[in-house]
């Protein structure tokens, strides 16, 4: 492609709502534009990187057996309803009527859809198993839409759905997406981690993600450097146990605590470790109050809590409505003296506090010398803590570490959730009518690009991986003179029939506008032509994995340009 016909606006300064670094270089780069909040439009440049990992994408898919379809992107609020995720999914669900104010929704997934199209179909177990895919835009009303395409509103996603006929088979096919995963990631040249995960509002069994690692992840990735134990720090678990104290328990007081209310707060008024402390956090479900109680120097795993309960949502309870039902004042909040209808749940590190402190439930006070047991009962002790990096890991004892990274894959183990409830049923070779087991694939392709950015650029600009590079080569020209025109020309074309994607800058631009603009852009292979370079019958190369530099002979370029490109990443 000649950049002098190409729509490609690069831009010199970085945007002033850009935050992270994919977000500042893909619009920089000329690879989208923004349209609204969490929605953007994605050019010629950007587009090309989309395709090359859809192709990945599509190549690995098919290799594994699966099938591509193309489902509908709006959906009547009736399936969802069948499946009870009308309600259960929440506010991210984009939600509009027709003409006639029927209910439908624009689709963040598709378990509904694909179950309603495969129900009235499959009859035997015979029919049984079979992988069907799709690659199409989603849609997700995100309360904050942020850092680019890594979490917007509209996005292009890979979702697959295998249907079994029982578990063992689902775990095969579990396993084999599992497995096209790994290699899509890999051939995509990220550097990825596996973890447990949560299954979240798609419900289900077992689930893994695949995180690339990346500082700017909003995940945080737990594992062991001593074993395979990884886990998302929402489901990470360790072995830590805690040990009460052998102190003599001291009598329960109530203390005023004037304008403290936090946990530092407390612990500055009262010169005390938050070891001494015991959080109280109170929630509101569909069942009624919950108390959590976790110990002042660590913070509540929702998830965990949530998946104690059995729960869809989780939701702090409204203060005011709080007190008038329960009479537990928040930012005051403790479990002494609280109505039994309220389920308190405790961290085993809150139940090893000795001579503790909580809220008495009362503005501006808390008692001191808590002890749980003797001044207060809990309904379950379970972990609901967020695990802290040193802690022991829980399947061999080594020392767990934490790090950043990017959900770009997660795959499920869906069980009977959607059959059950939309009567996906096939008859078993008993002649008996059996619920199909089902699994769920997905993959954010253009998160997948963010991600790869992410994880590849310097302070220049993007360091594509070859394999998902929007073009391999980036020719360079310095010059308008015919001597540098003719050998790009004929570079161009030869380097194009030997099957690689050339980018020629033939603009009528500075050299210091077309080097930034190439760095910027980030393809593997630059090859600047200038006066000098040709007057020693070499051609200058580029290699923008390392920035290194160095020389070629011009009488028969292509071949070495081939294998400098076979060696990048």
């Amino acid at each position: 492609m000649k950049m002098s016909q190409m729509y490609s606006p690069t831009l010199k300064e970085t945007p002033a709502n850009a935050e992270v670094v994919s977000h500042k270089l893909m619009l920089r780069a000329g690879l989208m534009r923004k349209l609204s909040s969490g929605i953007y439009s994605h050019l010629p440049l950007g587009y090309k990187v989309i395709q090359k990992i859809e192709d990945i994408i599509r190549e690995e898919m098919n290799k594994a057996g699966a099938q591509e379809v193309l489902l509908p992107a709006l959906q009547p609020a009736q399936l969802w309803k069948e499946s009870n995720r009308w309600a259960d999914y929440g506010p991210e669900l984009m939600r509009l009527k027709d003409r006639h104010e029927r209910d439908f929704c624009l689709g963040p997934t598709h378990e509904e859809v694909i179950t309603d199209l495969i129900k009235d179909e499959v009859r035997s177990y015979k029919d049984l198993p079979f992988n069907l895919y799709q690659i199409q835009t989603k849609f997700r009303d995100e309360i904050r839409p942020r850092f680019g395409v890594l979490r917007s509103r509209e996005f292009i996603m890979k979702d697959a759905y295998s249907f079994n006929a029982d578990k063992d088979s689902l775990n095969e096919s579990y396993q084999n997406m599992y497995d096209a995963y790994a290699k899509i990631f890999t051939r995509c040249g990220l550097e990825f981690r596996t973890v447990v995960a949560d299954n979240g509002p798609i419900g289900g069994t077992d689930s893994h993600e695949f995180m690339v690692l990346a500082d700017s992840g909003e995940d945080t990735v737990v594992f062991c450097n001593e074993c395979d134990y990884s886990a998302n720090l929402e489901l990470a678990e360790s072995d830590i146990e805690f040990t009460t104290e052998d102190t003599k328990f001291k009598e329960l007081e109530k203390i005023e605590t004037k304008d403290a209310a936090t946990i530092e707060d407390i612990s500055n008024f009262l010169n005390c470790s938050a070891k001494k402390l015991i959080k109280s956090l109170i929630y509101q479900t569909q069942d009624g109050y919950v108390l959590a109680l976790i110990r002042g120097d660590y913070q509540l795993n929702e998830v965990k809590l949530r998946n104690l309960l059995g729960v869809a949502n989780l939701e702090m309870a409204p203060a005011e409505e709080l007190f008038n039902d329960t009479g537990i004042v928040t930012g005051y909040a403790g479990a002494i003296d609280i109505p039994d209808e309220v389920t308190v749940i405790a961290d085993p590190s809150a139940m090893s506090v000795v001579n503790g402190v909580t809220g008495a439930n009362e503005v501006n006070y808390h008692y001191i010398n808590v002890n749980p047991d003797r001044d207060f009962n809990v309904d379950e002790i379970a972990d609901i803590r967020e695990i802290k990096e040193g802690e022991p890991c829980i399947d061999c004892n080594g020392e767990l570490t934490m790090t950043r990274g990017i959900e770009v894959g997660q795959v499920f183990k869906l069980g009977t959730k959607y059959s059950d409830s939309m009567e996906a049923s096939y008859i078993d070779n008993n002649g008996k009518s059996k619920s199909m087991f089902m699994g769920c694939y997905g993959i954010g392709v253009t998160r997948t690009v963010a991600a790869a950015i992410e994880q590849n650029h310097d302070d220049y600009g993007i360091i594509w991986p070859k394999s998902i590079a929007p073009y391999s080569v980036h020719i360079i020209e310095l010059g308008d003179s015919k001597e540098i025109k003719s050998v790009s020309e004929e570079l161009y074309t030869d380097l194009k029939q030997s099957g690689l994607e050339v980018l020629c800058d033939n603009r009528n631009e500075r050299a210091g506008v077309k080097f930034n603009d190439a760095d910027l852009i980030g393809c593997p292979i630059q090859v600047i032509l200038g006066k000098n370079s040709l007057e020693d019958d070499n051609i200058e190369i580029k290699l923008r994995q390392t920035n290194e530099k160095l020389k070629i002979d011009v009488s028969n370029p292509v071949p070495k340009i081939k294998e400098l490109l076979a060696k990048q990443n």
